[in-house]
């Protein structure tokens, strides 16, 4: 396993991280994941308050199994609007997981402006969480986010954060700019969950596999990331041991990408450019806003890939989150587009927006689900 420096925390952490979200099928097999990780070197482990069980899980095992003196542990809070409740959910945090030190807490879901000035505030939650620092009880503090690059360029700004869990993909690359940013202020870097949020890439469809080989379409995604020095950790995320055992040959793997790597990425692209045509979104994001709330360039970029490499599954799964995750999956479904016009001046591309948004709904709603209650 290779380690990379966390930023200015000086944190040592394995480029693999072991998230706990989905490994929650029972408490065994929390366990069994989390020996997994660690028997692979992985020596940060990320939890959450809001990942059901994992807090207390995590806790028992601490208590009960033989763990690494290195081993780092991260949970995550969501934004509060004051000191007094965040102080609460520290303190909750520390008892679940039993522990009176935590080494990093990240503020979960800084997503929207709202957010950004609850952290802002000096006699916010941020006070709190400073607090619990001079007493010696949490080291380093972080944030995640599923927000816009405006929020995120916002809060690195306030200069009150060590780190940054961002979402950042071969298939999105929208944040480029935010690992730079986040590098000149010497912040660390961990990617959220690149097998599953960057294209559920552990069940890919043949044809993606076909364009990646001889890699499979979750190696040369982690590969690509693993190569930039910029990033200190990936998330990992699986919900069984077995999703672990692929990783095992990328633990070292942090090299410059090699010429078959670089070839296996061109195809996919040359792909994308055929498959499209004069129909792709570059994601400039300039068609933004929306007076009906549609997150275009999230739609049109889920069309991308369904169109260019049968990603339907991806597809399908992450437009069934538009108006059901509220700030943590913004905007509102394709079919909401009234023919406005409004965001066909400003798209460098000239694209027939209104036509593709309602491909794409076409494409991406699946099937009608009947109700339980429903006759």
């Amino acid at each position: 396993m290779d380690y990379r420096r966390f930023g200015r925390t000086n944190l040592s952490l394995s480029v693999l991280s072991l998230g706990t979200m989905r490994a929650l099928a029972s408490e065994a097999v929390f366990r069994d994941t989390l020996t997994a990780g660690l028997a692979l070197g992985i020596n940060h482990i990320e939890t959450a308050q809001g990942y059901g069980t994992s807090e207390r899980w995590l806790g028992a095992f601490l208590n009960t199994a033989a763990v690494p003196d290195n081993l780092v542990i991260t949970t995550k809070i969501t934004p509060q609007p004051n000191a007094a409740t965040m102080a609460q959910r520290i303190e909750e945090s520390l008892e679940r997981l039993g522990l009176t030190y935590i080494h990093c807490l990240a503020i979960h879901g800084l997503n929207t402006p709202e957010h950004l000035a609850w952290v802002s505030d000096p006699q916010g939650c941020m006070a709190a969480v400073r607090q619990f620092q001079a007493e010696g009880r949490l080291g380093h503090v972080g944030f995640s986010t599923h927000g816009s690059r405006e929020v995120i360029e916002g809060a690195i700004a306030t200069n009150q954060f060590d780190f940054v869990n961002l979402h950042y993909y071969y298939f999105f690359q929208r944040h480029a700019s935010i690992l730079d940013l986040a590098t000149e202020r010497d912040m660390g870097i961990f990617i959220i969950s690149p097998g599953d949020k960057g294209g559920m890439l552990y069940t890919p469809p043949a044809q993606l596999e076909e364009l990646c080989a001889p890699f499979t379409p979750l190696e040369l995604t982690y590969r690509w990331l693993l190569a930039d020095p910029r990033i200190t950790t990936l998330s990992t995320g699986p919900a069984v041991p077995a999703e672990l055992a692929p990783l095992a040959k990328l633990t070292d793997r942090t090299q410059p990408l090699t010429v078959a790597e670089l070839a296996a990425l061109e195809r996919i692209s040359a792909q994308e450019s055929a498959a499209l045509g004069s129909d792709r979104c570059a994601q400039c994001y300039d068609c933004l806003p929306c007076p009906e709330a549609i997150n275009i360039p999230e739609v049109l970029r889920l069309r991308n890939l369904a169109v260019a490499y049968d990603m339907q599954a991806f597809g399908e799964y992450r437009y069934r989150m538009f108006e059901n995750a509220g700030h943590w999956f913004p905007g509102r479904k394709a079919n909401r587009c009234t023919d406005c016009g409004d965001c066909l001046p400003r798209c460098p591309e000239k694209l027939d927006i209104p036509t593709l948004l309602r491909d794409a709904h076409d494409r991406l709603q699946g099937p009608a689900r009947r109700r339980l209650w429903g006759n």
